[in-house]
């Protein structure tokens, strides 16, 4: 081994660009900022304060009233976008989840008062049938209990058209339905609302991860699971999810989606490869709780492992995120 009186003889010494603060932030290649961030917020009918939601620390179901308020304050923080997300009553939910085209659907108002509050915050409305149908799936059954695909996307067009109408700029389909990207561009459309972009979940994987989201919205089953398989991604496929993006592209999206993010960073840069839209990546409720409730016990430094799991969905290729860690975070971000 060659030597010299100071050590090894090495030409390349990857240290040297670790060695302080400084140096290491010349060299970074990868910068999370506030720009990136998107907030889910949930929303239900009714008066008083936010409600907390028992499976995610620090997250509430708001009424209209609080929700305007964190809307407020989101923007201060310099986070651009809101995702949001109706609770609805047990009593209002249907197989046919009729009261997701009421009137009275909260969704409407709610979106209407962030609008009016914060002109300038960008909100992102989740076109889904779950929060809407008594049995908890994400469309309407046939007579054999599987969801229905182009019923569906009917009812799906009138829920984007709806939240459209109510002030919503982007319409973000969620329910893995087979051609409704199309279908919702030529509704919005046909009826003049050509400046309303379409974010398409375009690869929602079939994921154990979604437990608290279900929770949140109140959609779970308690007498079973709902099984999902038959329309929403198989884990263990990355080139369906090429496909599906592909897809969605043709079909007129603005932007795509792969949820969730952490388990699945290999397909975030699979579809970062392969398209030029712009790339969401959706942190879900269990990866939330999951870093939540292992720092709880000890196991897990908080705010590192946070901080880190956003890093790894940026490097991976996402233009942006969706997480419930978006509040917290974007102070620290300045």
């Amino acid at each position: 081994m060659s030597t010299n009186r100071d050590g090894l003889d090495l030409l390349r010494r990857m240290r040297r660009n670790r060695a302080t603060p400084a140096v290491r932030s010349l060299v970074r290649e990868t910068i999370l900022s506030r720009a990136d961030l998107i907030q889910p917020l949930f929303v239900r009918a009714g008066e008083g304060g936010a409600e907390p939601v028992g499976s995610m620390p620090g997250v509430v179901r708001h009424t209209v009233a609080t929700l305007v308020e964190e809307c407020r304050k989101l923007e201060e923080n310099g986070i651009p976008a809101v995702a949001i997300f109706p609770c609805i009553e047990g009593s209002k939910k249907d197989p046919l989840a009729t009261h997701a085209h009421d009137s009275g659907n909260i969704l409407f108002p709610a979106i209407r008062a962030m609008k009016s509050a914060c002109p300038n915050l960008l909100v992102i409305a989740d076109v889904a049938l779950d929060p809407y149908t008594d049995h908890g799936h994400d469309g309407l059954l046939d007579q054999r209990g599987g969801v229905e695909n182009d019923r569906t996307v009917e009812a799906l067009c009138r829920l984007a058209l709806s939240q459209a109408e109510a002030g919503a700029d982007i319409v973000a389909p969620s329910d893995m339905m087979d051609g409704r990207v199309k279908a919702i561009r030529s509704a919005l459309d046909a009826a003049g609302s050509h400046q309303i972009g379409i974010l398409a979940y375009a690869a929602k994987y079939a994921s154990a991860y979604y437990g608290p989201f279900r929770d949140a919205v109140k959609s779970a089953r308690v007498d079973a699971p709902l099984d999902k398989r038959g329309y929403q991604m198989d884990p263990a496929n990355v080139r369906e999810a090429l496909l599906e993006v592909k897809l969605d592209e043709q079909e007129g999206a603005d932007m795509v989606m792969v949820k969730p993010a952490g388990a699945y960073l290999d397909v975030i840069r699979a579809v970062r490869e392969t398209t030029l839209l712009p790339l969401a990546a959706y942190q879900v409720s269990g990866e939330y709780a999951q870093i939540h409730a292992a720092a709880r016990l000890g196991w897990l430094d908080y705010a590192s492992t946070r901080d880190e799991s956003l890093l790894a969905i940026k490097r991976a290729g996402a233009d942006m995120i969706l997480t419930y860690f978006a509040a917290e975070v974007a102070p620290l971000l300045a």
